[in-house]
């Protein structure tokens, strides 16, 4: 297998590409055009076709149009918004599964592949450039709580965007320490994320390690 990580310092987004080499055939999350070029070139690089160009966020209103227009000019379907919860998407002799926890976003997704998620800014809560506040905050605790959590401990969890210069951590990291969503129920969430709301003060998340 073939992966490798590209992240725009300037915004600290980042995008990841996934590949079958035997097969030839690869993946892309979260790509930006302002990376067309390059990923073109890594891709010819090692003979790869590109499959499927998977979406985590889905923010019209900040992404515009002629973005998407030069994102299908690689050629493959683009998977994001509305997809089917546990569809499958092959490459090569992989596939990666579609998981649609909403929240963040309203449509918002995350892939996993073997044991690694990537989820986008699901666990962000105020690192996404486009999303400061998450859309529904109900749905996004079911979200992480009831799905992401529920993974393995050891499931590798990579975010669209880094927040302290870090993109990836383990499940079982953020499950015991993530500042929003560890020790606290439902209700307390709610009401913080209410109160965030309500006097729109910057809070800036923190992911502690072991």
């Amino acid at each position: 297998m073939y992966f490798r990580l590209l992240q725009d310092e300037r915004s600290a987004c980042a995008s990841y590409l996934l590949a079958d080499l035997e097969a030839g055939e690869a993946m892309l999350v979260d790509p930006r055009s302002a990376d067309l070029a390059l990923l073109q070139a890594m891709m010819a690089e090692q003979r790869l076709r590109l499959r499927w160009l998977l979406r985590t966020h889905n923010h019209d209103s900040q992404i515009p149009t002629p973005e998407l227009e030069q994102l299908q000019m690689l050629g493959a379907p683009i998977i994001q918004g509305l997809a089917h919860d546990s569809r499958l998407l092959p490459f090569g002799g992989e596939s990666i599964e579609v998981l649609a926890p909403p929240g963040h976003t309203q449509d918002c997704l995350s892939f996993r592949w073997r044991d690694r998620v990537f989820c986008g800014g699901l666990l962000a809560m105020d690192a996404c450039p486009y999303q400061r506040e998450p859309v529904d905050p109900q749905a996004l605790w079911e979200s992480v709580m009831r799905r992401l959590f529920r993974l393995a401990d050891e499931t590798l969890l990579f975010s669209a965007h880094a927040h302290q210069g870090q993109l990836l951590t383990l499940l079982y990291q953020q499950r015991r320490w993530h500042p929003w969503f560890a020790r606290t129920s439902r209700d307390e969430f709610l009401t913080r994320q209410a109160s965030r709301a309500e006097h729109r003060v910057p809070i800036h998340t923190q992911t502690n390690q072991d």
